[in-house]
């Protein structure tokens, strides 16, 4: 991340101009997760996202540009058909790749921004479906090549999603859903990432 020049009664790291599309694209965001029992899950994890930073020892202005950030990781879904993102069965292959989609979309929305906070969104939406094993999308990207905020954004948005309802699964409960992100650490978790979720009280999560 990059630091930021904090302005009084100004977003860090957001320029005057900028300030009006980040809000703009917010509410996108906010329209792209058509899911109803799901409609809070941006705000979920962007307090998630941001409080892993703060344990992971970031500095304070990297936080906050990441709380401002994290909420449009998901914003390519806005080029998801609902016929596929709503769908309650299982997906097919070739609706599969249609959804995988939705991280390049979601960069080519955030490209050209003028603000830190608009440029860690379009890393957070390319990055958060790589894995720390090299076996995710779009790039297939390993380790420490997968920009912090897409490791973090990754773990934030997998924990919210097992332990709410979606409309082709039931909520996990918590302890099933820890056990799940351990299972994971080093595969698909950044290690140091699980190592600061392990800090907090999933509980407080919800």
């Amino acid at each position: 991340m990059h630091p930021a020049v904090v302005t009084p009664g100004a977003i860090p790291g957001v320029s005057p101009f900028d300030e009006p599309r980040l809000g703009t694209l917010h509410r996108l965001a906010r329209a792209a997760d058509r899911d109803k029992s799901s409609e809070e899950h941006n705000a979920r994890v962007a307090s998630t996202a941001a409080l892993l930073a703060e344990r992971m020892g970031l500095p304070a202005a990297e936080v906050t540009l990441l709380r401002h950030a994290a909420p449009l990781h998901d914003i390519g879904k806005l080029a998801i058909s609902d016929a596929i993102l709503l769908k309650p069965g299982a997906l097919t292959a070739e609706e599969v790749r249609q959804m995988r989609r939705h991280v390049l979309s979601g960069a080519a929305m955030l490209s050209g921004g003028f603000s830190d906070v608009i440029e860690i969104a379009r890393e957070i939406a390319l990055t958060h479906h790589e894995w720390w094993d090299g076996t995710g999308y779009p790039s297939g990207l390993a380790g420490a090549a997968i920009p912090i905020c897409g490791r973090i954004v990754a773990l934030a948005d997998v924990f919210d999603a097992l332990t709410h309802e979606r409309p082709y699964k039931s909520a996990w409960p918590v302890d099933q859903a820890v056990s799940e992100i351990r299972r994971l650490r080093g595969v698909q978790f950044d290690p140091a990432v699980v190592d600061a979720f392990e800090t907090i009280d999933a509980r407080e999560l919800i």
